[in-house]
């Protein structure tokens, strides 16, 4: 398995131990589903939930207990991106380092392009 989807997405380490964390406490066949949507303050945001159904257009990552699903349309917002899991004095929270962002609010949850 990988920790990437190809030439799209870069999982990390920390992430995919807390993804897996996470997943671990819920119902079986539980994935992180990652989404971008309008909104936010600089016009996207990203969305985490979970999601227990794969729909027909959803890529899947799956690696150490981790299953990740982003949806086709999202996929084109997160092309290139590095998704991390962080614990500093803020708290802890995942970071998604985009390269197609142009911009992004100071909490990191949404972004322009």
């Amino acid at each position: 398995m990988t920790d990437t989807i190809p030439n799209e997405i870069r999982v990390t380490d920390s992430a995919v131990r807390r993804i897996g964390e996470i997943l671990a406490g819920e119902p079986t066949g539980s994935m992180l589903r990652i989404s971008v949507n309008g909104g936010g303050c600089s016009g996207f945001q990203y969305g985490f939930d979970i999601d227990r159904t794969r729909q027909p257009d959803d890529v899947l990552l799956e690696r150490d207990g981790a299953r990740v699903l982003v949806d086709e349309t999202s996929l084109q917002f997160l092309k290139g991106s590095t998704v991390d899991f962080v614990d500093d004095l803020i708290g802890q929270s995942f970071k998604i380092e985009n390269p197609q962002a142009t911009s992004s609010c100071g909490c990191g949850t949404s972004f322009s392009l």
